[in-house]
């Protein structure tokens, strides 16, 4: 496969201290994304190397670094215990199967050109959901936070299990966990692109640990096997396989929003553009080779690629130099990462959460908007007690009748049925003049804007109040689009008309909309002749018609 990343070396030293400085900021996330997913550290670091090598090869995002991250973690830690619930023996080898799967969405999704649409929700939706995995991180980070075995059941295992964790409490390691969290939080912005927070309260927290606690029953990573991994092939169940695909499209799409979102970011601090589809086929070919190795799923992660760009990175090379320094500790840094106690990736990843959620429009989503606050937060509420996909399933499908109801009411207004020259819409002289010569005898009936479906109630109120007339006129001239629903509204009207024995002129139909109605059979009811561009044209049409119906009825009078 041809690479999709240009990669040279006349930027050499940025990108290779980009990549440098990207590898020391993953190698704590690592490690915590890792024991949090029950998969163990090893699967964080080979995910890491795996993900961030080929995603940069293959990738459409020059200083995208992708790795293990904070939602990615989540939907994994459910799929890892949910497949070692089902199957002890091969749960694991299951769990890493769906990420291969995921993997193989990714790739689709690219070929078929879907990296437009996959963020193509709304905000409050995408708020929520984030919010709602930042929520589930910090949950399940409480128990080995305190110094204790996660419960079993999830989410609400550990929302239950909460006094008797808090009544157990080990004071050694949430002294250690507090700690870490204390100096991510307070090491000064200026000191932290030469010193990664994660980094600093990993190492000096582990001194502290093995200095001050030694002795203690402080529960630590322990020996990692390092070197290269074992092939883990693919492995099914029958009674799981439609769960394990349903799970690899929930890892995949939400690999493709996490990835896509950070793309973004990208853009805006490099101001270049990155290549949607070809960035998904590069995620989806990493995560596939991370599953074969026994590692966790990835997606671009905000920090490392702004990190990554900071420090003067420009090309897929910063990523590529990236995973090769983190294979150099796979491969043998057993010796210093064994000691590392569990409280401390604990609340590493503690932190990890507290970021992932959307601080600055949770406290404003109420003035911005009450109708998206309560799409937020209801889909905040369904990720983290319900399920990740029916939250963002609810939360689009809510989101999408809100806006179809408030698009269908302002389009609605542009629906209009005119029976003289009024000010309903814009006339020009001639076109007033040819109204009023009509007396009445001639319906306009206007309509603009895109036709969604929710117009069509309008379409059919309006034509169902027409005057009696001679002539239908149907204005589409302000129609840039056409649907189904609105199409078939508009042929019932045409149909009326011509039952009640009007004739029917079109103005203004071309392109797709006038293929559209060729297809609904219109020429069936409205001749050649009477299909025109302009609008005064078919009203001096419309009085030929009229007239033609004057005489023709004076006639009938005269014989009776």
């Amino acid at each position: 496969m041809q690479l999709t990343n240009t990669i040279h070396f006349r930027n050499l030293q940025g990108d290779l201290f980009g990549g440098l400085t990207a590898a020391i900021v993953s190698l704590p996330l690592a490690l915590a994304f890792g024991v949090a997913s029950g998969a163990g550290p090893a699967a964080g670091l080979y995910g890491a190397v795996c993900v961030g090598l080929f995603a940069a090869l293959f990738g459409g995002t020059p200083t995208l670094i992708s790795e293990p991250t904070g939602p990615m973690t989540v939907v994994m830690t459910a799929i890892v215990s949910s497949m070692i619930a089902s199957n002890p023996e091969n749960g694991l080898a299951m769990a890493f199967t769906v990420v291969m799967l995921a993997g193989v969405f990714q790739i689709l999704f690219g070929i078929f050109k879907l990296g437009k649409y996959i963020t193509l929700m709304p905000y409050s939706v995408i708020s929520g959901f984030m919010s709602g995995i930042g929520v589930i991180l910090i949950l399940l980070q409480i128990a080995p936070f305190l110094g204790q075995s996660s419960p079993k059941g999830g989410v609400l295992g550990m929302v239950q299990a909460l006094p008797e964790l808090l009544s157990k409490i080990n004071l050694a390691e949430t002294s250690l966990g507090c700690m870490t969290l204390a100096i991510i939080f307070l090491i000064p912005s200026k000191y932290k692109r030469f010193a990664p927070p994660q980094l600093v309260a990993l190492v000096v927290v582990t001194i502290v640990s093995l200095v001050f606690f030694g002795d203690d029953n402080i529960r630590r990573i322990g020996e990692i096997t390092m070197g290269l991994p074992t092939l883990q092939m693919p492995t099914f169940q029958a009674s799981q396989i439609t769960v394990m695909v349903i799970n690899g499209v929930m890892l995949g799409m939400l690999g493709c929003i996490d990835t896509l979102l950070t793309a973004v970011i990208a853009d805006s601090l490099t101001r270049t553009e990155h290549k949607s589809d070809k960035e998904l086929i590069g995620q989806g070919i990493g995560n596939i080779v991370s599953g074969l190795c026994g590692g966790l799923p990835g997606a671009g992660a905000t920090m490392g690629t702004v990190v990554n760009i900071q420090t003067g990175a420009q090309t897929a090379l910063s990523g590529i130099t990236r995973a090769l320094i983190l294979l150099v500790v796979v491969l043998w840094g057993s010796s210093l990462t064994q000691s590392i106690p569990m409280a401390v990736l604990a609340g590493i990843a503690l932190k990890v959460g507290i970021d992932i959620l959307d601080w600055s429009f949770l406290k404003r989503a109420h003035q911005v908007s009450l109708k998206g606050a309560l799409i937020m937060y209801g889909v905040m509420f369904l990720t983290v007690f319900v399920d990740l996909i029916i939250a963002v399933g609810v939360g689009v499908f809510i989101a999408n009748i809100l806006t179809i109801e408030r698009l269908s009411h302002f389009q609605s207004q542009d629906v209009k049925t005119i029976t003289d020259a009024d000010d309903a819409i814009v006339l020009n002289d001639e076109e007033k003049a040819l109204f009023d010569q009509a007396n009445g005898r001639v319906v306009l009936f206007y309509l603009s804007g895109p036709m969604i479906f929710g117009v069509s109630k309008a379409i059919a109120r309006e034509h169902s109040a027409m005057a009696d007339s001679d002539v239908l006129i149907l204005d589409i001239s302000d129609v840039p689009m056409l649907g189904v629903t609105a199409s078939l509204a508009i042929e019932n009207a045409i149909k009326d008309a011509y039952e009640q024995g009007r004739k029917i002129l079109i103005v203004g139909a071309s392109g797709k909309v006038k293929r559209r109605l060729e297809k609904l059979g219109v020429l069936n009811f409205v001749s050649r002749e009477h299909w025109f561009m302009n609008r005064a044209e078919a009203l001096s049409r419309a009085l030929a018609l009229v007239d033609t119906y004057a005489v023709s009825g004076s006639n009938t009078q005269q014989s009776q």
